[in-house]
């Protein structure tokens, strides 16, 4: 199919908690995409180069998120709002399966309703950002650019934090810089990516955990039920590859597919080669 246009896909459903923004395209078995996270992110500018091909074979529903300046905001930080607005969403739309494409953040917000509602999602494919690093450090060279960038938003750490994105720098265009310093440094965008990236949340977030006696979602991972595709980049500087090691052995039957000369926009910058695989992994009779 032509490569869908931004108007002609903008659907909105209004819920109690306001109004939720989506991208619809294509008919078939419903395909709910979810986004990650980071300055002027949006689930189109994520994924509108991989619609033509899902949309094919696909009801795609790309969700966007609150907080991120397109969905109605709700007050909540943002992982917990998207946790809470793709249930919303789901009984919306009157969905009780659907298979899910989640990318870095999104990835997570899929896995943890694969764990909680585990005959919702038929099919589970994440990008990126799922697992815990075993042998990097942290938080990674990318995270920490997105820390700086959130604590002071200047283009310059906007294009630092881009560049640490990919592997092959040159997608890293003008046209690219522009859209999303445009979007991210938007008063209210600017301010849910404080309560989610500030440096002084993420060390309240980590004190938490350690104080926690409630497992993380990662050890919980043997629950999933959905039949898992896990695709990484080989050069992921935001999601380390280690990082899919642990989801990798404790999802039952779970794939993991890593893309070369590939950073943590897999669908993106190996896009061909992604959603061949992901195409054959959704559609798999088995």
């Amino acid at each position: 199919m032509s490569e869908p246009s931004y108007e002609s896909t903008l659907r909105e459903l209004s819920t109690e908690q306001g109004v939720l923004r989506y991208h619809e395209a294509g008919d078939g078995p419903p395909l709910l995409l979810l986004h990650g996270s980071g300055p002027g992110v949006t689930g189109w500018r994520n994924f509108r180069g991989n619609l033509p091909a899902l949309a094919a074979r696909f009801r795609c529903l790309v969700l966007e998120f609150p907080g991120f300046g397109v969905s109605d905001p709700t007050g909540e930080p943002p992982m917990s709002a998207a946790s809470g607005a793709v249930g919303r969403f789901l009984d919306g739309l009157d969905l009780s399966e659907v298979d899910v494409i989640g990318n870095s953040m999104g990835g997570i917000v899929a896995t943890r309703t694969a764990i909680a509602e585990p005959d919702r999602v038929r099919r589970l494919v994440t990008i990126g950002g799922m697992g815990r690093a075993l042998f990097s450090p942290g938080p990674a060279e990318g995270i920490n650019l997105l820390v700086e960038f959130t604590e002071n938003p200047t283009r310059e750490r906007l294009v630092q934090w881009l560049r640490s994105m990919v592997y092959d720098q040159s997608l890293i265009t003008d046209e690219l810089v522009e859209e999303r310093w445009a979007h991210a440094t938007e008063p209210g965008t600017l301010a849910a990516a404080k309560k989610m990236y500030g440096r002084g949340v993420l060390e309240a977030m980590a004190a938490a955990a350690d104080r926690s006696d409630q497992p993380p979602y990662w050890a919980m991972l043997h629950k999933i039920r959905a039949r898992t595709l896990i695709t990484w980049g080989r050069d992921d500087r935001v999601s380390p590859l280690d990082m899919a090691l642990v989801p990798m052995r404790t999802i039952p039957g779970a794939e993991l597919h890593v893309f070369p000369d590939c950073g943590h926009w897999a669908m993106i910058e190996q896009k061909s080669a992604w959603e061949s695989t992901v195409l054959a992994f959704l559609t798999r009779k088995d």
